[in-house]
Formats: structure tokens, sequence, C-alpha cells
């Protein structure tokens, strides 16, 4: 089991959004691995497992696939989301109200598994911020993803990105940490500068997910570095809790937990492999279908019924349906009401 080492926390002054740089606001930094005087959930997994795998869900079967295949923890891919709900690219059109509804059917489905969920930008400004964490902590959350991202914002690995200043982001991660309070509910701070290299890069990545940490982020994700040694480098330079991002065609090299534990990250999600899986799926199926008109030569490339009805439960509600309810015989159907039995008409 990996220990979470503590060092010492201190304080930094951090300038109050719209308000003159000589007023300035002071905000409680967490401990340097972030969980100083916390006990969510993930911050037990991590703790239990070292590096904690996350695939990504998109939706109430894929989460209970993603258990039943031995994941702990999941993480709804706004990307994922979009493309499934939406039939659109990931480019800000997905609502947080939206993304609330999906996670809330994620969790209904499969509630003793914990999930995070990507909250992009949180809507708009702090009280967007606000209402949006709201609204996944009561849809069952256990987490979100909070990214800098300027408006409307775009999948980690596309082009034409654009960040706001870091001053404003860190008054978006106070926010939600108010709201948060003693909630069991883990904070990630996501920061796209190294994307928008041309104006910033990889190290003012680092300085602004070290200023996300002190201003209360339980883990800091630098998005999208681009070979094993910025791996290396954000794993060293960056405070606390490290998150990374394995996403199959973009520019981060694939990397396996136990690699990437030894670079210094403490949670790695897979966001997209389901969704890609599942896509890849259904093209050669419905394929199969336009050109044969039938399945029945490729079977072992799907589920089966048997298989499928096992996975969702069907015999359970059943035996419940046939449990709380029976046919006399007279064929009259009779509920049990309170011990006593009533005849519906």
């Amino acid at each position: 089991m990996m220990q979470l080492s503590h060092s010492s926390a201190s304080c930094r002054s951090v300038p109050s959004v719209g308000r003159p740089s000589l007023r300035r606001r002071v905000i409680p930094c967490a401990a340097a691995n972030g969980s100083e005087g916390h006990s969510t959930t993930f911050h037990r997994l991590i703790q239990d497992n070292g590096c904690l795998l996350m695939p990504g869900v998109y939706d109430a079967l894929s989460a209970r696939v993603a258990k039943q295949t031995g994941h702990k923890a999941g993480f709804v891919s706004g990307y994922a989301v979009s493309g499934t709900v939406l039939g659109e690219p990931d480019l800000g059109l997905l609502t947080p109200p939206e993304m609330a509804r999906k996670a809330g059917q994620i969790s209904g489905a499969v509630p003793d598994w914990p999930v995070i969920a990507d909250a992009d930008t949180g809507g708009g400004n702090v009280l967007n911020v606000q209402r949006t964490i709201r609204q996944l902590m009561t849809a069952g959350c256990k987490g979100c993803f909070l990214e800098d991202q300027a408006w409307p914002k775009r999948m980690g690995h596309m082009r034409n990105k654009e960040v706001i200043g870091m001053d404003e982001f860190a008054a978006k991660i106070a926010a939600a940490k108010e709201v948060i309070g003693e909630e069991d509910f883990f904070l990630v701070a996501r920061t796209d500068a190294r994307a928008t290299s041309a104006k910033y890069g990889l190290q003012e990545a680092i300085r602004r997910a070290n200023l996300y940490a002190d201003a209360g982020a339980d883990a800091t994700f630098v998005e999208a570095p681009r070979s094993e040694e910025e791996l290396r480098i954000v794993g060293a330079e960056t405070k606390g809790l490290r998150v990374c991002n394995m996403l199959e065609g973009g520019v981060t090299p694939l990397r396996t937990p136990e690699e990437l534990a030894a670079m210094g990250f403490h949670l790695v999600v897979y966001p997209l492999a389901g969704l890609y899986a599942a896509t890849r799926a259904l093209l050669n199926v419905y394929g199969t279908l336009a050109e044969k008109g039938t399945t029945r030569d490729d079977l072992a490339a799907l589920a089966h019924f048997s298989e499928f009805n096992e996975l969702i439960g069907t015999e359970q509600r059943i035996r419940t349906e046939e449990r709380l309810t029976r046919r006399a015989p007279e064929d009259k159907l009779l509920v049990k009401v309170r011990g006593q039995t009533k005849e519906l008409h």
C-alpha cells in the first residue's frame, strides 16, 4: 500500500478577482499531497491502491460493465457524454445540467461505485461553479474535474484552446471548496496551459497547477503532456496528488499505472477507451447487418442474451416482482399491502 507523504502546509496570498491588486485575500493551503484533513472516498482509494486506474464511462450500462470487470471507480467523461447524448463533439455544447443528469443516472445504477464527473469550466463564473458543484453532489458524484479553459471549451487534445487568468481560476477553485465544505467530494483542478504552447507551455501549466493546489484543490491535472520526459517533469514539479490522462490517439504517450506511479502520479484516467471500443463494435455489427442481413455467423462478436440479462440484473428484478405480486387461481392480481392482501379488479 502506498503511503501519502505529508509536507508542511503554507499559505499563499492570491489577488482577489475584480479588486485592486493591493487588496489580497489569503487562501488556506492544502498539504503538499492534498490530503491533510481530508478523508474523501477518493483519498482513501488512492491511499489503498497507490496509483488508481479509472476507466471513462458515459451511461449506466458502461458503468455497470466497468464495475463488473473489477474497476473500483469511474470517470464520467464530458467528451463521451457529449458524443453519446448529443451526437456532438466536445466543443462546449454539453451543458452542466445535462452532465449532472447523466451523472445521476450513472450513480443511481451503481450507487456503491464512486464516480468523478467532468465539470468542464463549471458553467461560468464563481456562482455558476458553485451551482454546478451542488448539482453534481446531489447527483451522487464523489468528485469532479474543473478546468481553466476559456468558454467555449474544447476537448484537451484538440487545437485552438484558450485559458483564463490563473487568479480567476483560483477563485473558482476557492468557490468550489466553499460549497464542498466537509462533504465527500474530491476536487481536481485541471489546467490546459500546456496545450496553448504558443502563449504559455509546460512551465506555465506547472505554475498554474501549484497555485490551484494552494487554492484548495485535492489534486491537480496538467492536461496533454507531449512526451515521457514531460510526464516526469510534471510528476516532479507539481504539488500534491497528481492526475494523468491516457487518451488513445492523443498527444500523451500511453503508460501503465505502475510506470506513472514511478513518475509521481496518483490517479490515471482512460476516459475514452470504453467509448472507442463500443463505437468500433457498433461499426462492425451494423456493417455486418448492412452487408449480410443477419448476425448468425458473427455471434461471437456479441454479448449473448443470457449474459446481458445477467449484467443488468434481469432475474433479480423478476424475482422482486414475483415476491411483491402474485396471481390468484381466478387470475385476479393480488397485491400485498402492509401485510394484508388487496384484490385489484
